[in-house]
Order: structure tokens, then C-alpha cells, then sequence
């Protein structure tokens, strides 16, 4: 699995904040409930980069890959961040701001890399990134069968018009999503620090008292 995870995120963050009670979670495990009784999944490449331009934003998102690390199927992969400057047309007034980068081009190298090394029959790319096109384009001369996951609210027509292109929309299967929560508190087996479910991401959650 390759998981695009800006593309993922911000198929979460609905404006309706319904998918978002999905961010705490068991990603392998979520992966592994769309394996069939003879495949394997084997590694889960998890790319994104870290929001550097907000303390919180990067404490939930460091909680929850300390979380998903855990599990060895998960292999984490990141961009960076860039600060760039952007200036209003009219008012002339500039803001600086942050770009998240490298995340599409690793994608596309860990594909073909991993397609022309024989490491899988399957390749399953998690984004509806019209830039990832090529990537899938090569893995399949390479003799690798290739799907792609469409994350919840996306959709790209250039994706899906590919010739032989296998498409599946995960928001047709939100009951896979819910059983593949994490607990609210998972402890770490080295060291034994115990991870709590940030309480902002746990108000998205719906209330377990009758």
C-alpha cells in the first residue's frame, strides 16, 4: 500500500466533520480488512511530512505515527515543509506561509523503485493525485497489477479513465473504517509511554453514553 497522506487527511477533514472521527487510526488495520483470504499485505508506506508552522497540529499528528508505528507494516516516509512567501495581487500585502514538499515524487519513486525490484504482485495506491498517473503507468509495465483507493470526499476522472484501472472508493465502506479505530490509549512496547487520543480528535468521535 501506498498512501498518499495529504490526499488521505483532507478526505477526512469533510466539512461536515462526519469522516473526521476516523483520524485515530489503525491504518494497517484498516488496509488489511480490504485484503482478500489469499493476499498478504506487507508493508503499509505512509508519506506526509510534518506541519512545522503548528505546535498543535504537530503534536496530534507525532501522537498518532508514534501510535501506528507500533505495528511493523507501517513504515513512515516524509516530505518537508518549505516557508515561501505569497503576495496579494491588489493590495500588494505579503504573508508567509508553509508548502508541504517531496511527497509526490517519493511516492512515485517508492512505486516503480519497489515495482522494478519484484517486491510485490500488488501495488495498492492510496490517492485520487492525478500526478501519481505516471508512477502507476510504469509499475504496470513492470508487470505489477495496480489498484487505486479513491480516501473518502475524492475522486480524479484522469485515475479513474486509465485503461485497466481498478478503482475502489473507500467512503463505500465506512463500517471498515469504524472497526478499525485505535483504543483511546495505546501504550508503547519499548518504553512503555502509554499514547492518549488527542482530545480534539475525541470530540469528532460519537458519544458512547445512552
Amino acid at each position: 500500500m501506498y498512501v498518499d497522506g495529504f490526499n488521505f487527511y483532507y478526505g477526512l477533514k469533510d466539512k461536515s466533520h462526519h469522516w473526521r472521527r476516523y483520524y485515530w487510526l489503525d491504518i494497517v488495520g484498516l488496509f488489511e480488512r480490504f485484503m482478500r483470504d489469499d493476499q498478504q499485505l506487507v508493508a503499509v508506506k505512509y508519506f506526509s511530512a510534518r506541519p512545522l508552522n503548528n505546535r498543535d497540529k504537530y503534536d496530534r499528528q507525532a501522537t498518532w505515527f508514534n501510535a501506528n508505528n507500533e505495528n511493523p507494516k507501517f513504515n513512515l516516509i516524509l516530505g518537508r515543509y518549505l516557508e515561501k512567501t505569497i503576495e496579494c495581487r491588489r493590495c500588494h500585502f505579503k504573508m508567509k506561509t508553509f508548502e508541504e514538499k517531496e511527497s509526490d515524487v517519493r511516492i512515485a519513486t517508492q512505486i516503480v523503485s519497489d515495482a522494478k525490484s519484484g517486491l510485490c504482485d500488488i501495488a495498492i495506491v492510496v490517492s485520487a493525485d492525478s500526478d501519481m498517473k505516471p508512477a502507476i503507468e510504469l509499475a504496470q509495465l513492470s508487470g505489477v497489477k495496480v489498484f487505486v483507493y479513491f480516501p473518502p470526499n475524492h475522486f480524479s476522472n484522469a485515475i479513474a479513465g486509465m485503461p485497466g484501472m481498478n478503482i475502489t472508493q473507500m467512503q463505500r465502506y465506512e463500517s471498515r473504517f469504524r472497526q478499525s479505530l485505535l483504543p483511546d490509549t495505546v501504550t508503547l512496547a519499548k518504553s512503555g509511554y502509554v499514547l492518549q487520543i488527542p482530545p480534539k480528535w475525541k470530540t469528532y468521535q460519537p458519544s458512547t453514553t445512552p
